[in-house]
């Protein structure tokens, strides 16, 4: 390992080390810094002397990250963050969004029910800035923002970290989806009783039980899942041209009827509603596009 200075240390090597690690690619990141390839890849070369690391090993997918460059990532790109930030101070009124992304870490039902409206928010208030969306879940999402792989989350809650900061955006409870040729005519309905004859399909991040079990067994009741899968995108797949039927949060099942021609029907069971959180780390609050990004979450949902 050389060592340095940050008086000898070229700065924009951290630009070339995020956009690799983000891109996976020398091309791409090439494309994306607006460089040649041979460009990135000295730098790439100089990067490993400084840190004393490959960094990035070539594989048949790409170019996968070291331990090392795992850690050095979210330091490197609040780094930048921070210089982004100080140029936004010189002129607040300009839009230096460009080259800015946040992540926004969420279950794919609420990408599905809130991920266009949110897209179309940003681009009125904070044209050019890049939305990430990542997958994630209350159990894993404070571990998520702590590690920085995510800027901002919403999910049923999670954040009881000293660390984060939530924001209540809602509350959420529960509808069922199924294949509208599974009904009779004018059926707009499922008895508790068709409801348990039926085979269900369930979403869960890996579990086996789900929150519909838990309501049934308290009437000494049970159902037979068929299938389980972790996206509630599948679920048009799934269902159509089946008696299957899923129970899943409102927002998502009004979203996926709309665009797959599911029918939606009131879930049979009193299903206990639940908190619909927003969580940052308390130390973003300083940086104005994370806060821009914030806001804008808030006023989708509202």
């Amino acid at each position: 390992m050389t060592l340095m200075n940050i008086a000898d240390m070229d700065l924009n090597l951290l630009k070339v080390f995020e956009a690799l690690h983000e891109e996976s690619s020398a091309s791409r990141a090439a494309l994306r810094l607006g460089v040649t390839q041979s460009a990135v890849s000295a730098a790439l070369r100089r990067l490993r002397e400084v840190y004393g690391d490959q960094l990035f090993v070539r594989t048949g997918r790409g170019l996968a990250p070291s331990l090392k460059a795992n850690q050095l990532k979210p330091v490197v790109s609040e780094a930048l963050n921070k210089c982004r930030q100080s140029l936004a101070m010189v002129d607040p009124a300009a839009h230096h969004y460009e080259g800015r992304s946040v992540t926004v870490g969420l279950s794919d039902d609420f990408e599905i029910a809130y991920g266009r409206r949110l897209i179309d928010e940003i681009a009125h208030c904070a044209p050019k800035l890049r939305l990430i969306f990542r997958q994630t879940h209350s159990q894993i999402v404070a571990q998520a923002l702590m590690e920085r792989s995510i800027d901002l989350a919403i999910t049923a809650g999670g954040f009881a970290e000293r660390l984060l900061s939530r924001q209540v955006l809602g509350e959420g409870g529960y509808l069922c989806l199924v294949d509208p040729s599974s009904l009779g005519v004018d059926q707009q309905t499922i008895s508790l009783e068709e409801f348990v004859a039926r085979e269900h399909i369930l979403v869960s991040s890996g579990g086996f039980i789900g929150i519909t079990d838990e309501g049934l067994a308290a009437l000494g009741l049970s159902r037979r899942v068929c299938a389980s899968t972790t996206h509630f995108a599948a679920l048009p797949h799934l269902l159509k041209g089946s008696q299957a039927v899923a129970t899943i949060p409102a927002h998502a099942a009004q979203s996926t009827a709309a665009l797959s021609g599911l029918a939606l029907l009131p879930c049979p069971l009193d299903l206990p509603r639940y908190p619909i959180e927003l969580g940052w780390r308390t130390s973003t609050q300083l940086d104005p596009v994370v806060v821009k990004v914030r806001e804008a979450i808030v006023r989708c949902f509202a």
